[in-house]
């Protein structure tokens, strides 16, 4: 049995809100009170999270945001102009514009993006490995409230940073 059985309609546009729980591991690798842009902002639940937490948001963007707190911008093409520390995001998952995605914020600001865990031992992820400086094991995580399941992937924080040069750090899921 492969754990792609049975298979889910996925939501439009990958809008999965962040869950609090997948934030919980981020938090020890971020600074005390540190910066953030969130540029795939959704319904915010990632900037409320981590503002609970001490961290401040500078901005936010979505390519069709549903907050008001993020105006309409494509992280694949655009860059904070508020100066802040990190990128944090919850991106889509979907190949084709996540990639840009890393290649676009990591030459801008050390860049946290939550994906999927088997994303590192691929070919096509190849090109992106150099820019990663720390993975972050988050685990199984549950994107849907109400459901009595968790995700069919594991996920993971990934830092990416075009600025920095070095072997990327695996820090495993804590118990």
């Amino acid at each position: 049995m492969s754990k792609r059985a049975p298979q889910f309609e996925r939501r439009e546009r990958d809008f999965y809100p962040t869950p609090y729980e997948a934030v919980l591991p981020l938090l020890p690798h971020l600074p005390k009170g540190a910066t953030f842009c969130e540029p795939c902002a959704g319904d915010g639940a990632l900037i409320h999270h981590l503002a609970r937490h001490g961290h401040y948001f500078v901005c936010a963007f979505d390519i069709e945001p549903r907050c008001s707190l993020a105006y309409e911008g494509d992280a694949r093409t655009l860059w904070s102009d508020g100066n802040p520390d990190f990128y944090i995001t919850n991106p889509p998952w979907v190949r084709d514009i996540l990639h840009p995605i890393i290649e676009n914020l990591s030459r801008h600001l050390p860049t946290w993006l939550l994906f999927d865990a088997d994303w590192m031992h691929t070919r096509q992820a190849a090109p992106y490995i150099p820019l990663c400086r720390k993975i972050v094991s988050v685990g199984r995580v549950k994107w849907i409230p109400d459901s009595k399941f968790t995700g069919k992937d594991n996920a993971c924080w990934y830092l990416f940073d075009a600025h920095q040069s070095g072997q990327a750090q695996f820090i495993a899921r804590a118990v």
